[in-house]
């Protein structure tokens, strides 16, 4: 089952159980997903481009609930905070630093990166290969310490 079908499966779960709340963020989820599908000419939508907008919606609502909490807003950050759980929920699995550091160690080895002057090139190679697994500021900061100490 693809991730737009099952969230249309839970949208249906979530209108008869009342969940109002649910309901929000999973039509917010599915509306970005038929914008994406609709804005490429096919219709069609693929697992990566379904990830990434996934985790762009939950990070989202993360640094909204941020905001809201040092504003004080704390309804709002309540709000905020339940809609990304809810949002987690359809995340891929992430790797683990330990994953993240083998990749990056791979990663210089088959590039021959020499030392910092060479992040540019080590990020433009994990980034596709890690895209929708990692977070990109931790691989950001395993490659800069990694490239720092060679």
């Amino acid at each position: 089952m693809s991730l737009t079908e099952q969230i249309n499966t839970d949208i249906k779960n979530a209108m008869k159980a009342r969940e109002k709340d649910k309901l929000a963020a999973l039509r917010d989820v599915k509306s970005k997903l038929l914008l994406e599908a609709t804005s490429g000419g096919d219709g069609e939508i693929s697992e990566e481009q379904e990830n990434k907008i996934v985790m762009k919606l939950y990070k989202q609502r993360m640094d909204t609930y941020k905001l809201y909490t040092e504003q004080g807003r704390q309804d709002l950050a309540d709000d905020e905070l339940f809609q990304a759980k809810i949002i987690e929920a359809y995340m891929p699995k992430m790797m683990s630093e330990e994953e993240i550091k083998e990749e990056v160690t791979k990663a210089i080895n088959t590039l021959g990166a020499t030392g910092p002057q060479d992040m540019g090139k080590v990020m433009g190679a994990l980034t596709k290969v890690l895209a929708g697994k990692a977070d990109g500021k931790i691989i950001s900061s395993l490659v800069k310490d990694t490239l720092s100490k060679l």
